[in-house]
């Protein structure tokens, strides 16, 4: 059923839908959908891991009302969060194959990715170096990442085909 304040289209039926751009293609027009999902992913992790070192940083330098997040006690690493959001990206690309869908799973894939290298020190050595000398391997890490990904995206840009992209609902 229209709504009474929006005209229909005499050419339109009724039943139909006006058709939605996809807001990922405002934000990268001219990005392929298949190489959406991977540009996403990069900004994803950029962001993702530039937010977590100033969240962890405040939390360091004992800011009010900012703490670790515990259950039962102990403290849980967003290492944890990562693998979670890993796992739920997963079960969803072996089911969901739309264009909007792979760019939201991008971009949460980015994310993973971000909280579990963020903490990658600790993965290796089994200790909590987040602040020691150690944990500057995860730095690097990432830094390498955002690089080689980076560098990557840029060296093989494509442009979209104006005939593709009619998935992107």
């Amino acid at each position: 059923m229209t709504p009474s304040h929006i005209p229909r289209s005499p050419d339109r039926p009724p039943s139909t839908r006006p058709a939605h751009r996809s807001p990922w293609l405002r934000l990268l027009p001219g990005i392929s959908s298949e190489r959406r999902g991977f540009v996403l992913a990069w900004w994803g992790f950029a962001l993702t891991f530039g937010g977590m070192r100033l969240l962890t940083w405040l939390i360091h330098i004992d800011v009010a009302g900012i703490g670790d997040v515990r259950a039962g006690g102990v403290h849980i690493h967003h290492y944890v969060w990562g693998i979670l959001l890993l796992a739920v990206v997963g079960a969803a690309g072996l089911v969901e194959r739309s264009a909007r869908a792979r760019a939201w799973m991008g971009l949460a894939y980015g994310v993973g990715m971000a909280l579990i290298v963020d903490e990658a020190a600790l993965l290796i050595s089994l200790e909590d170096v987040y602040w020691d000398t150690e944990g500057w391997v995860s730095i690097a890490l990432a830094l390498a990442v955002i690089a080689v990904v980076g560098g990557v995206l840029a060296s093989t840009r494509g442009r979209r085909s104006p005939t593709r992209d009619r998935d992107d609902d």
